[in-house]
């Protein structure tokens, strides 16, 4: 399950396709957002437990790195309140908008946001209490600049949190699905193409250390899914969106894609089927220098 944040690919030689400006390598269209809305909702409990672990409450700043649609944002901004902020760092103008007609519906006056782009503009200065980093050190094509910039504006004693795959190729069936381990691979091969880096979370640890950060907490996320599980959703819609990208790149034809479909079509019919999701990393670390 990509995040929104890796780009597509320009055509080269073979007819794959290199990093464009500001294509998310799934899109940004209305699909992508309803799939988005479903990843937020599946991992909403996750993410819930560790913003009450680390100390998010009322009336504290938090910066959203890389907020999408906003679904995180919405939720921070509930939690924070009148008296609190939410700072939403974005780029791209579909899911910013998103975000606006969110908050425009739920009358929320406390999300501020930033159309900016994380690799070539600032980040903004503020008086943060915590930032929120889901999906993103391992789609940009720098993550050292990323949180060198990200020290350069955490307060001393502020928190940021993390959730950035750890080990990609954990996501696997039992019974072993051939077809989605061959589409896997192709996953992972186009992120690297783009500059992205599938185990992001390896090089955190070392980049905060050089940034002033010291990591406080370290808590892995990986699920053991049945067919009727509402998490098997996640993976489930992910293959099915970015198999047509993966035609549009030319890395495979229909017939594969077909394949895949009906392998996946057999797991959610066969009730001892199990899903292993990517290994998460949650990472909390404190900003001290």
């Amino acid at each position: 399950m990509c995040n929104n944040r890796m780009v597509i690919p320009p055509p080269i030689g073979d007819g794959h396709r290199m990093p464009t400006d500001r294509d998310y390598i799934l899109g940004t269209h209305q699909e992508e957002i309803s799939r988005l809305g479903l990843q937020h909702n599946v991992w909403r409990p996750v993410v819930l437990d560790c913003w009450k672990r680390a100390g998010v409450t009322a009336g504290k700043r938090v910066l959203d790195v890389g907020a999408g649609p906003g679904y995180a944002a919405v939720d921070l901004a509930e939690i924070v309140g009148r008296r609190g902020k939410v700072i939403a760092l974005e780029r791209s103008r579909n899911f910013v908008d998103a975000l606006r007609e969110i908050i425009r519906v739920r009358s929320l006056d406390n999300v501020q946001i930033h159309e900016i782009d994380l690799m070539t503009d600032d980040l903004p200065a503020g008086d943060y209490d915590f930032a929120w980093c889901r999906w993103v050190v391992s789609f940009v094509n720098d993550p050292a600049l990323l949180i060198q910039k990200l020290g350069r504006v955490m307060p001393k004693g502020s928190l940021s949190i993390f959730h950035e795959y750890g080990h990609y190729e954990t996501w696997r069936f039992f019974p072993r699905l051939q077809m989605q381990e061959r589409f896997r691979e192709h996953v992972i091969a186009t992120w690297h193409e783009s500059g992205g880096e599938p185990d992001g979370v390896a090089r955190l640890p070392e980049l905060l250390s050089k940034n002033g950060f010291i990591i406080r907490s370290g808590r892995p996320h990986v699920f053991c899914l049945r067919p009727n599980d509402y998490m098997w959703q996640w993976p489930a819609t992910f293959i099915e969106i970015y198999l047509p990208r993966l035609i549009q790149m030319g890395r495979i034809d229909q017939e594969f894609a077909d394949k895949v479909r009906a392998d996946l079509v057999s797991a959610e019919k066969d009730r001892n089927a199990l899903m292993l999701t990517p290994l998460v990393l949650e990472i909390v670390a404190e900003r001290m220098a």
